[in-house]
Parts: structure tokens; sequence; C-alpha cells
């Protein structure tokens, strides 16, 4: 009877320390680079299946064609706030699959700053106007081994330009599109 006894007890340990594993972390830090950029980013916890990722690094452009001398390339500062769920976390971990660093599917409301503070570029005289974008967005991370990572997402949302600041008459406002995919090192 003893033994059966403890043998529920550490079963049902067992399985409550379980439960408290499918949860998002509660920090952590990385590097991201993609096509068109490089970011560093932090992750934390707000509730089992939310994290507020903050990220600060550079969105790149390339430009060039036939009205143009050479092929341009600039990189300017961003500044991003995203709340995200990761919705799979509970269904991943019944299926033995890895959420460690926060792989799982996630849905977002990525909000980036572009200020107009410097721009590293080939070509001389180029400036940013600011702007802020709103984007919800659908995505997955992948953990490969311990430190790599990849990311994927997409999504669809609003973009406010500061434009009176470059001496236009009007601010203007359009949709913007994320569409990223990136290649990371989790600290």
């Amino acid at each position: 009877m003893r033994r059966i006894f403890l043998t529920l007890i550490f079963c049902g340990l067992t399985f409550i320390a379980k439960a408290q594993n499918s949860s998002v972390e509660k920090s952590t830090y990385g590097i991201q680079t993609g096509f068109l950029g490089i970011w560093v980013h932090n992750e934390s916890k707000l509730s089992n299946s939310i994290a507020l990722r903050t990220e600060i690094g550079f969105d790149s452009g390339i430009w060039g064609g036939d009205f143009y001398d050479k092929t341009g390339f600039l990189m300017t500062p961003v500044i991003t706030a995203e709340p995200r769920w990761y919705y799979n976390l509970n269904k991943r971990e019944s299926k033995s699959k890895k959420i460690d660093g926060n792989s799982g599917n996630f849905v977002s409301l990525k909000t980036s700053y572009h200020p107009d503070w410097f721009v590293i570029s080939n070509t001389d005289n180029i400036n940013v106007i600011s702007d802020i974008s709103i984007i919800p967005t659908w995505g997955i991370r992948r953990s490969i081994g311990k430190h790599f990572n990849y990311e994927a997402g997409i999504g669809i949302g609003y973009r406010y330009i500061f434009a009176k600041q470059a001496g236009f008459l009007e601010n203007e406002n359009e949709a913007a599109a994320n569409l990223h995919l990136r290649i990371g090192y989790r600290f």
C-alpha cells in the first residue's frame, strides 16, 4: 500500500512539474539577422503563453535600376515592442517537441518606430522619414540545438509616416506588410 501511495505521489509531482513547464521563458535574450537587417532582442514573460518582445536593430534597404548610377544600400535604426501570444506550447510539449527558447507558433502585434537619427549608406545625403507601424503578425519560431533558432512571420497592418518633419505639407498613412525570415542566436 505504501509503495502504491508513493508511486502515485511521484507520478502526481511529475505531472504537476510537466504542466508548469508549458510556459514561455521568464526572460530570453538573442540576436537575429535576416536578408535586410540585424536586431538584438529580449523576450520577457507576461503570462504562461504571452511574452513581450523588445527589439532594437537596423532595418536595411536596397535600391537601384536604370535611373541610378549605382545600387544603393542603407541601414536605419528601428525600435520595436511586440507582445506575442504563443498559442501552441501545450500541444508541442504533449507531442514531446521542444519549447525551449519560446519555440512555437505565435500571434503578435508588432509595433515598430524608425527614428530619423542617422543612416548608414553607401550614398551621400540620404535621410529617412520617421514612421511608426502597427502590424498584426502570425509567425513561428523553432530552435536548432541549444542556442540557434530560426523565425518566420507574415502580417499586414498600418503605417503612419511623419512627412511634415521632412518638409512635406501633410503626414501620410498607408498599408504596411511584415514579411520576415530570420536566423538567430540565443544567449
